[in-house]
């Protein structure tokens, strides 16, 4: 594989972006967070290597359940991958 680039030059102006606060940020084109979406989300982080996975008994809402097992077999890893995500959010 060939990781050269495919142009020669950027056209990007960095030293205008390095010397840019967060202040000079425009968000005024992206949408806010809303917990709804938050909600709607879907994980696509590459789920870590763990030597030792912990079985625990945990109680978990019925609907919730059946959700996580419409998404396909790896339900309690996309279960594990979402708790690592609030944990590491929240860390």
């Amino acid at each position: 594989m060939n990781n050269e680039s495919s142009s020669n030059s950027s056209q990007t102006d960095w030293r205008r972006l390095d010397t840019m606060s967060d202040e000079d940020i425009d968000f005024s084109d992206c949408p806010e967070v809303t917990p709804e979406m938050f909600a709607n989300a879907v994980v696509r982080k590459g789920l870590p290597v763990v030597e030792k996975k912990t079985q625990v008994i945990l109680r978990i809402d019925s609907d919730v359940l059946d959700w996580f097992k419409s998404q396909g077999q790896s339900y309690q890893a996309q279960i594990n991958a979402l708790l690592r995500a609030y944990m590491e959010a929240n860390q």
